[in-house]
């Protein structure tokens, strides 16, 4: 896009993105209510200010590439799409159902614009996010790629093979965000199996690593303008979030991982975020 908006702007979009997930989760009545909330300023961000893109040439060549590795939280890359002006927002009333172009994981058969990669079984999309910055850099083209992991997806073997890949030909257009809420379906992630120390793990393969609060748009920036400085290696980002952000009453409840409001609680919530 070419403005690029304040971070109040910014802000702001994050919270119209919330209050889509909440509605086209309550209207299918299933989906993954929490870690999309959670997302939703770091999903803002990047299309809204750091992304290379355009939504009228949603297949230009040099465009940057976001690859959704975690698409269980396919609702916030839609509503994002959508608030970026990919499609109709009217259109995200029908995830999940018969014949939607949006169904609960992405998948690039069903013809959405903007949407890069089929996502389902975790663990993969470093995979081809080390695929697309290779072919990148091969073809010299000025653009980066995006990969979105969640933490407990870090679990997944796959994950640091392509971690490896990258290090190895020093993909410095590939950048990584951990969503880490440290939660998981099962609960904790330090209890299900534990990832620290992370940030060791990640140095340990030849990356440059940052944290930042990922519900922060000014820590976000920050970040972000540190990478522009950065060196020949890959960049990940461990964005610490709070999974179901926004609505008190659900914040940091895991059980709210794969949970859909009732239309009571959809108004109870999109209430609180003043809608």
């Amino acid at each position: 896009m070419k403005k690029k908006f304040s971070s109040i702007e910014i802000e702001n979009k994050a919270k119209e993105i919330r209050k889509c997930v909440l509605r086209m989760i309550s209207e299918a009545g299933s989906g993954h209510t929490g870690g999309s909330l959670g997302l939703a300023d770091v999903m803002a961000y990047l299309y809204f200010k750091e992304m290379k893109h355009d939504p009228k040439n949603a297949k230009s060549e040099d465009r940057d590439r976001l690859i959704l590795s975690i698409g269980h939280v396919a609702p916030v890359l839609y509503a994002s799409l959508a608030e970026a002006g990919y499609f109709e927002k009217e259109e995200l009333m029908s995830l999940r159902k018969l014949g939607s172009r949006l169904q609960g994981h992405p998948g690039r058969d069903h013809g959405l614009p903007g949407l890069e990669l089929s996502a389902g079984s975790l663990g993969q999309g470093l995979s081809v996010a080390v695929g697309i910055a290779l072919a990148n850099k091969i073809d010299n083209r000025n653009s980066r790629v995006f990969c979105l992991l969640g933490d407990g997806e870090l679990q997944e073997g796959a994950i640091w093979e392509a971690a490896m890949s990258a290090g190895h030909h020093q993909l410095n257009n590939l950048i990584g965000i951990v969503d880490r809420n440290n939660l998981q379906i099962d609960g904790s992630t330090e209890k299900v199996m534990k990832l620290e120390p992370l940030v060791d793990k990640w140095k340990a393969f030849n990356w440059e690593v940052f944290e930042c609060n990922g519900n922060d748009i000014l820590e976000l920036e920050s970040v972000f303008k540190q990478i522009e400085k950065n060196s020949q290696k890959p960049s990940i980002i461990i964005a610490h979030t709070l999974m179901g952000k926004g609505v008190k009453s659900i914040e940091g409840d895991y059980t709210w991982h794969g949970k859909a409001p009732s239309k009571s609680e959809l108004y109870d919530f999109l209430l609180e975020l003043g809608s």
